[in-house]
């Protein structure tokens, strides 16, 4: 197969994704207020792709939901051509992905992130995961998110959870903190082993984070909760945003590669607090 099929496979994908997830929020806040929709274009000069973003504020259930997509190609500039897996003697890339960020009004309900993307340079690889980062402590909650994923994990690769739970458990700490980020997930990235496997893998990943936020959300939408819930739950953004801020890849992957700085930046929470 060759470059180009898998780049439009891939970037199709991942735009029918942002339509999808979109359509099935707009369903939770039973249309009462409807995403901002905006296109970008990298450079368009020499025509370097783009992308849309779309981000809904205010609603009953979401303080605020990004979901972004976005489809780019051109040179690494050379400070960070080495940082990047096949671009040390060629610092041509092409990238293209969906990212969304959920933080809700009932802070009961946890704040949840989801990735995935594909990245192409002199090899290509896909990346990507998924984790929810709760403000009230919910055991059960816990247990039944990591079952799924095990379960979603399992049908592909029994090595894949504990491996990618793992790396996710590593990788979303605040070391200055000394504590993890939220109840962990799964994380990936450099999957370049097997085109039609790994990308059967990255849909299916994408299917289950939409079964998941559905699933948590309709359980928790109408429990009642209190200002200090709501205190707690800003001062857990704060910490959500010094990791976006200080740590996150795909934040420092966008701002370098020239993407959308809203876009990139639409992780941040609407309103955060520091103690």
């Amino acid at each position: 197969m060759n470059f180009e099929i898998k780049r439009d496979l891939t970037s199709n994908w991942f735009k029918m994704l942002q339509d999808s997830i979109c359509y099935r929020i707009n369903e939770l806040e039973k249309n009462n207020i409807k995403f901002k929709s905006t296109i970008w274009k990298k450079n368009s000069k020499r025509d370097e792709g783009g992308g849309e973003y779309r981000i809904l504020k205010n609603g009953k259930i979401f303080d605020k939901v990004g979901v972004n997509f976005s489809k780019v190609f051109g040179k690494f500039p050379k400070k960070f051509q080495k940082k990047i897996p096949g671009t040390q003697k060629d610092p041509r890339f092409w990238a293209s992905g969906i990212s969304v960020v959920m933080h809700m009004k009932n802070p009961l309900i946890p704040a949840m992130h989801f990735n995935t993307r594909y990245i192409s340079t002199t090899y290509d690889w896909f990346g990507g995961g998924m984790d929810i980062t709760p403000s009230k402590k919910d055991d059960g909650e816990k247990k039944e998110f990591h079952k799924i994923l095990k379960n979603m994990c399992d049908r592909h690769n029994k090595n894949y959870y504990p491996k990618y739970k793992k790396w996710c458990d590593d990788y979303f700490y605040l070391p200055h903190r000394k504590e993890p980020r939220g109840i962990g997930g799964i994380f990936f990235d450099y999957k370049k082993n097997n085109f039609e496997k790994d990308f059967k893998f990255v849909r299916d990943v994408g299917i289950t984070f939409e079964i998941i936020f559905e699933s948590i959300i309709k359980k928790k939408i109408k429990k009642k909760w209190s200002l200090k819930d709501k205190e707690i739950q800003f001062i857990k953004r704060g910490r959500y945003a010094e990791f976006n801020l200080l740590y996150d890849r795909g934040t420092k992957f966008g701002l370098q590669t020239g993407g959308n700085v809203e876009g990139i930046l639409m992780s941040l929470p609407p309103m955060a607090k520091w103690k």
